[in-house]
């Protein structure tokens, strides 16, 4: 989930027929939800720290492999995560513009409008809530995401940008374009965050479909705001990742058979 959201923001999937076939997690990251706020702050609340959790929680539940979406904060994370977890089978990515190390990737990922860099603000005002709360989910906001922004560690908005802005982690550039995996963008035609012609213009070598989705009328959370639109996208992605994961199978055993 994306700053300031929570696992709640997925509802309109685990609604959706992808949950009757599959084994879907969500969590709350730290900081937000019902997750505790980060004990080591400056550790935690990057996106490696962030990327460092998810790990441990694929870990404890002992899931060897998974295909996971990330949305806007999240989409970062699940990059990170992707560059050094070997059980990553494809990635899924919305309102996230996978950015170079430093200043310079972040703008060029990025739009620098006030709204966006409420994104790296410690302490909201009600008016900022309203405000990042509209930039995310449009102007038919369901009351318990105010909530959720209200509830999230403003520490962690501060940290993860000035760490984006140090080059803190993976260049997520560099990950994206040499994935191995399939790598699916889906956004919203008005995407508000992301650049959207910088996302388009990667050298992806995976790029599922061979193409980057965007969803006529949405903006930032368009799983959320045309589900209707977006499930049937991330259900197809998923029964590709498998099948790709079958394939990947298939001619590791032909290798195998030519060396015997």
């Amino acid at each position: 989930h994306g700053s300031g959201a929570s696992k709640g923001v997925f509802a309109k999937q685990f609604a959706g027929p992808l949950a009757d076939t599959h084994r879907m997690l969500a969590i709350d990251l730290p900081g937000h939800g019902q997750s505790s706020d980060a004990f080591d702050p400056a550790a935690t609340y990057t996106v490696a720290g962030l990327a460092l959790v998810v790990a441990e929680v694929l870990g404890e539940l002992g899931i060897d492999r998974a295909a996971v979406f990330g949305w806007s904060l999240g989409g970062h994370v699940a990059i990170e995560l992707l560059s050094f977890h070997a059980g990553i089978a494809g990635l899924l990515l919305t309102g996230t513009p996978p950015i170079g190390r430093g200043p310079i990737g972040v703008l060029r990922g990025f739009h620098t409008s006030l709204d966006v860099m409420l994104a790296s603000k410690e302490r909201f005002t009600a008016r900022d809530i309203e405000r990042f709360a509209r930039m995310c989910f449009g102007d038919h906001v369901d009351p318990a995401f105010l909530l959720s922004i209200a509830r999230a560690d403003g520490r962690l908005r501060k940290i993860v940008f000035n760490g984006m802005m140090r080059g803190i982690g993976a260049d997520q550039k560099r990950v994206v374009e040499h994935a191995s995996v399939p790598i699916a963008i889906v956004n919203g035609e008005r995407e508000p965050v992301g650049r959207l012609g910088y996302i388009a213009s990667l050298a992806y070598s995976s790029l599922w479909d061979g193409q980057c989705h965007v969803i006529p009328g949405a903006g930032h959370a368009p799983f959320w705001e045309m589900p209707d639109a977006f499930n049937p996208m991330l259900s197809r992605f998923v029964e590709d990742v498998e099948a790709h994961e079958v394939a990947q199978v298939s001619r590791e055993h032909e290798r195998f058979a030519r060396s015997a």
